[in-house]
């Protein structure tokens, strides 16, 4: 996911997509306190994604109140 295609979405469509990513960060931090992930880059990247999706959602708010 890059930073492009979020631009695309709407604001309903990158909230939901926010709450996807929070999901899947709170199945893997349960993965790895259980011993079960196998990759810890997956952590990262879920929190790197919501982080994005963040900041395309303050873009958009900001340029809306202009």
């Amino acid at each position: 996911m890059n930073a492009k295609e979020l631009r695309d979405k709407t604001p309903d469509q990158l909230r939901e997509e926010l709450s996807n990513l929070k999901k899947e960060s709170f199945n893997l931090r349960f993965q790895q306190a259980t011993g079960q992930l196998e990759n810890s880059a997956q952590i990262r990247a879920a929190r790197r994604n919501a982080a994005r999706v963040k900041t395309i959602l303050n873009e958009k708010a900001k340029s809306a109140a202009e």
